[in-house]
């Protein structure tokens, strides 16, 4: 149940009220970001972060789709020992409902995008032409690259007329940003290479749209897909493989009667005014849920092991993932990666908690249940229609002699940090405040200023970062991964183990990570991706030294 919504103050035309103006485009004057306990909730109070949004489309019955599995891309050729793949972002007509269409807007008009593959250690170059009619950010989601190839939200691919920002135009095509700098804009003119030497170790990542302003709605049209690096050691384990090593990328949508998309934007074009109405400020989800782009498919299975890469791709939605039935011996879940690469050794779980941007890297074995039974990927945190996510069916046994082993103990070598390599702390509160009379989303009391980073960490060290909170905000740090110390001076959550990128702060909880810098100097950033909130001003810059 929502709390309380507080009306702000009448307009004022301060330095803060201008700058608010500027980074929401003025949708503000009378904004109420709600409590901190969720609102339009569709699942047990407290635990939705985001107001549903309903579709008016005539939905279908679950698991009547196959579960479909976005295409591995091929490079087009290798150029200085480095495969170089080429992707073109364009609108597209895509069935998603069945019956009806969707424009989707896909790298090569896909939805989720093609999944790219590549070997730690061996650079990849994506060429990403922008064929939209709106400015781009490509973003490798738990990557480490030059800055200059992160994806910030102000490094821009303009479509070929597109107005370029750094020539004083702001308002009319560049989200009121009239407090950004010019020379804070970096910007590619229709096309742009992006460079990824892969210097780390086997993991599951993704890439999605980060254009300022503009990331919520337009990675809800589509632009994200996933991101696959394997290395010698991930290949030397009796894990499965092939097509039982399969990702599921999972998101919610609304859609119209139509069949189109569904979302509150302010500007539906993405041109001029940034920012959704009021309703939906804390966060927007919707009420079909999406596996690799179609909803609640069913995937047959051998009864064996199986392989999946987990990525919550939602805007706002929460997850807590867990099997109905659960297997009749054994855990539900075997996890051997987090966001950023393989555990030391497996973990098991019964449930799955996954905010926003979090990956899961899990076993499940399908050799636990009868052969011709069902087993439903459930959400707990969902009722109704968000509730179910999609259905195996475990279709004939496994071929004889096939059929992947036990897990092993041991997976990858892992180094836990210890909270005496931190050479600093620093703390960093995501908090609704109130600036110059206007509720806000801010970091340390302030939103976003793009070019005035708050820390400036050295390369190669570990810092302790705290995050406090007072709603659900998943924390997403660019270029440096992390272990988690401590939730509230208590010891983490047994899904918080491993490298991660992105960490679930909850309402009204403190949570310590240490953090390791490493890879290059330069600006990078990080922020709640919560993309709604993101959107909002809730980022910071830092600054590697």
């Amino acid at each position: 149940m929502s709390a309380p919504r507080q009306k702000a103050s009448a307009p004022r035309t301060g330095p803060a009220r201008r700058r608010f103006l500027a980074l929401t485009g003025g949708a503000g004057t009378a904004v109420a970001l709600g409590g901190a306990t969720g609102c339009g909730a569709d699942g047990p109070g407290g635990e939705v972060s985001g107001e549903l949004l309903r579709s008016t489309a005539r939905l279908p019955e679950p698991f009547q789709v196959p579960l479909p599995v976005p295409p591995v891309a091929e490079p087009v050729r290798t150029r200085g020992g480095a495969d170089v793949h080429e992707v073109e972002q364009r609108a597209a007509s895509q069935e998603i409902l069945p019956g009806l269409k969707t424009e989707v807007w896909g790298y090569d008009g896909r939805f989720p995008g093609p999944t790219f593959v590549g070997r730690s250690g061996h650079e990849l170059r994506l060429r990403v032409r922008n064929a939209l009619a709106v400015p781009t950010s490509t973003h490798l989601h738990g990557g480490v690259q030059k800055p200059e190839f992160d994806g910030h939200p102000t490094d821009l691919v303009l479509p070929s007329r597109f107005p370029d920002p750094r020539k004083g135009h702001s308002g009319k095509h560049h989200g009121k940003h009239s407090m950004v700098k010019p020379s804070e804009w970096t910007v590619s003119r229709a096309h742009k290479e992006y460079l990824y030497p892969l210097e780390q170790p086997a993991t599951t990542l993704w890439y999605h749209d980060h254009r300022m302003d503009f990331s919520a709605p337009q990675v809800w049209r589509g632009l994200a897909g996933m991101f696959l690096i394997h290395d010698d050691e991930e290949s030397g384990l009796p894990l499965p493989e092939d097509a039982r090593d399969i990702p599921l990328m999972i998101c919610d949508r609304a859609f119209e009667e139509d069949g189109s998309f569904r979302y509150p934007s302010l500007d539906p074009s993405l041109t001029e005014e940034p920012g959704v109405r009021e309703k939906y400020m804390e966060g927007v989800t919707g009420d079909v849920i999406l596996v690799n782009g179609a909803p609640w498919p069913e995937l047959e299975v051998s009864a064996e092991r199986y392989r999946f890469r987990i990525l919550n791709a939602s805007n706002a939605r929460r997850y807590r993932l867990a099997l109905d039935p659960g297997p009749r011996e054994g855990a539900a879940f075997v996890q051997v990666g987090s966001d950023s690469g393989l555990l030391g050794a497996p973990r098991s779980h019964e449930a799955l908690p996954v905010s926003p941007a979090e990956r899961f890297d899990v076993v499940v074995d399908f050799g636990a249940f009868p052969v011709g039974s069902t087993v439903r990927l459930v959400n707990t945190l969902g009722s109704g229609g968000t509730r179910d996510v999609m259905r195996f069916r475990v279709a004939r046994r496994p071929k004889r002699g096939g059929g992947a082993p036990r897990v092993p103990r041991r997976l990858a070598d892992f180094r836990r940090l210890r909270a005496e390599q931190a050479v600093t702390e620093r703390q960093f509160d995501f908090r609704q405040q109130q600036v110059d009379g206007v509720p806000m989303w801010t970091v340390n009391g302030k939103p976003y200023d793009p070019g005035s980073p708050l820390a400036s960490p050295r390369l190669d060290t570990v810092e302790r970062w705290r995050f406090t909170s007072d709603f659900h905000h998943p924390v997403h740090v660019h270029l440096a991964h992390f272990q988690v110390l401590a939730r509230s001076g208590k010891s983490p959550l047994a899904t918080d183990v491993g490298w991660k990128d992105t960490v679930d702060v909850r309402p009204f909880e403190v949570v310590d990570v240490l953090v390791r810098f490493s890879g290059y100097r330069g600006r990078y950033m990080f922020h709640c991706h919560n993309l709604e909130h993101e959107d909002m001003a809730m980022m910071a810059d830092f600054r590697v030294v």
